[in-house]
Order: structure tokens, then sequence, then C-alpha cells
């Protein structure tokens, strides 16, 4: 069987009058993520290891943050995308691990339908991808509540 291997992060800063979305999920919460897109920052960490895996670039390179037909996407439509580009290449999601870094809102109450909503989108079982949920311990700009991360590590199996 020949796998791949990919690894993505990324990093939004937390802002007022801007929704929270993870994995697809409206989080209630009093900040919101900035950014280009929706923002959601634990599916465009799985979307860049998905490319990643394979040598294709970032999802910069795909979903420019200049180009204005991207401005508010939702990041669930886009994971789509990049699935439907790993496929044309021969390869399909085996699983994923994830961790979202906040120090508030609580996940744990979110975390099972953020799995849900990134299986169904990849045409995978839930117990194929995994999402966990850290905080910072109050260290760094995600401790100081300035913004949220997210880390994923894919696996890609040939088809």
């Amino acid at each position: 069987m020949n796998i791949r291997i990919g690894n993505g992060y990324d990093i939004h800063k937390l802002v007022r009058d801007r929704p929270l979305i993870l994995g697809g999920i409206n989080i209630p919460h009093k900040l919101g993520l900035l950014g280009h897109s929706d923002a959601d920052v634990l599916t465009h960490a799985i979307m860049d290891a998905m490319l990643g895996a394979l040598s294709l670039g970032d999802i910069g390179h795909y979903f420019p943050p200049s180009d204005p037909q991207w401005s508010g996407a939702d990041s669930l439509i886009l994971l789509s995308q990049v699935n439907g580009l790993i496929q044309e290449q021969g390869w399909q999601v085996g699983n994923i691990d994830s961790v979202v870094v906040a120090e508030k809102p609580k996940m744990k109450p979110h975390i099972s339908q953020m799995q849900d909503n990134l299986a169904q989108v990849l045409q995978l079982e839930p117990n194929q991808v995994g999402v966990k949920a850290t905080t910072n311990e109050k260290l760094g700009p995600v401790g100081r509540e300035e913004g949220i991360c997210a880390y994923a590590v894919v696996l890609l199996t040939q088809v």
C-alpha cells in the first residue's frame, strides 16, 4: 500500500462581530475568527495537511485571499474541493488527527459534530476523523485569547 502523510497548521485572530466557526460549526462566543473566508482554522489545517501530503502547495495557492470570490467562503465547501483534487490524483484520506488550541470557549460540546461534519464532506466514517481540543495554558497569543489555532495530520492512501 502506498501512503503519504501531511501536516497542517493554521491560526487566525479573534475579533468582535465575526462568527466563530470550527469544523463547520458556528460556536456561540463573543469573539470570532478574522479571515478572508469563514476563517475555520480546523478545516484550513486539515486542507493544508491533505495538500501537503501530495506536495500540492497550500490553501492560499488554491483559494488566495486576494481573490474576492473566496470572501466569506464556507471552508467545508473548500474542503470538498481539496478532497476532489486529491481524489483526481488517485488518493483518498485514510484518517485525520487534529487538535484545536483555544482558551475559550470550551470545545468539548462541539467535537462530535465537528467530526461528523468533516467526515461527511470527506465521505469518511466519523472514527476516521480525530478532533481534539486543548488550551495553551494562557501562554502566547492563543493563551491570551488573541487567536485560535489548529494542527492536523492526514494520512492519504493511494486508490
